[in-house]
């Protein structure tokens, strides 16, 4: 008897457990996005979880996302609080979206050159335009380019690690939806697979990102968005619609892309010329 309600005891210890990790997800948002499949009972909702994470346990799944809890504990400020049940949900649906796209191998050089060509793809409109021909370009040098929405809790906008020897991931959450901040994401991401191969894992979009290797893929994206032998020419023009339209066009970007840097550099307010910037509707 004694032994029968130890065992009980710890099963019901272990319940608990589980349905404490199961509140900590974004389940509702799992089901919602299609990640998951509605369970009617709890039970049945947390093995459908471990499924999806590919663990056998909660404790499995802790160890698995340990570094994920760091960061996000580290970077979440009280005004934009991160979960980080959430973003690992979200790096999780990443990682199964960047498994099925098929990738040629791993080539930083490739990559790196095919960069200036992806970058004329921000004076196309349409997402589901240049969407397609983006993840075309980037699984050529071994990208595969995930875009998946940030469930609740979710804070990040994007993320970088190596799937596999020869397989890189970059993912973007489309959380900003216009197409300056849409077009640094990646151009930022890209640069940590460029500049810093497979040194590890990278997560954007919260607070405290301040390390060396952040502010070096911001300057990488700054100069592949407007390379520095034009820098002075950009912080130096005539600041009417017809000039930046003009100067944009000369570049090959677009014309929100050149505004957003020109508000990076002070060199207009944050109010001003948001008119030539292109939000986007689309939904990954």
């Amino acid at each position: 008897m004694s032994r029968d309600f130890q065992y009980r005891q710890g099963v019901s210890k272990l319940h608990q457990i589980d349905e404490e990790w199961l509140a900590e997800l974004p389940v509702g948002d799992m089901v919602k996005f299609g990640w998951l499949r509605p369970s009617p009972r709890p039970a049945e909702e947390i093995a459908a979880c471990l499924r999806f994470f590919g663990v056998t346990n909660v404790s499995a799944w802790r160890r698995t996302y340990a570094d994920v809890q760091k960061i996000v504990a580290f970077r979440t400020s009280r005004s934009f609080e991160s979960r980080p049940a959430a973003v690992a949900a979200w790096l999780r649906q990443g990682e199964i979206v960047g498994e099925a796209i098929k990738c040629g191998s791993w080539n930083a050089k490739r990559f790196e050159e095919s960069l200036m060509q992806i970058r004329s793809l921000s004076r196309q409109k349409d997402p589901e335009r240049f969407i397609p021909d983006l993840q075309r370009h980037c699984a050529s040098a071994g990208v595969a380019l995930a875009i998946v929405r940030a469930p609740n809790g979710c804070r990040a906008s994007g993320a970088t690690r190596f799937i596999s020897e020869n397989k890189a991931l970059l993912l973007l959450s489309f959380r900003y939806r216009s197409d300056d901040q849409f077009w640094f994401s990646f151009f930022h991401e890209a640069g940590h697979l460029v500049l810093h191969g497979e040194k590890g894992f990278f997560l954007e979009g919260m607070e405290g990102a301040g390390s060396s290797e952040e502010q070096e893929a911001n300057q990488f994206a700054e100069g592949i968005l407007i390379p520095i032998e034009f820098r002075n020419q950009a912080l130096n023009l005539p600041l009417s619609h017809r000039d930046v339209l003009r100067f944009a066009r000369r570049l090959g970007i677009s014309p929100g892309i050149l505004v957003g840097q020109l508000q990076h550099y002070g060199r207009i307010g944050q109010d001003q010329l948001n008119g030539l910037k292109r939000r986007f509707t689309w939904e990954p």
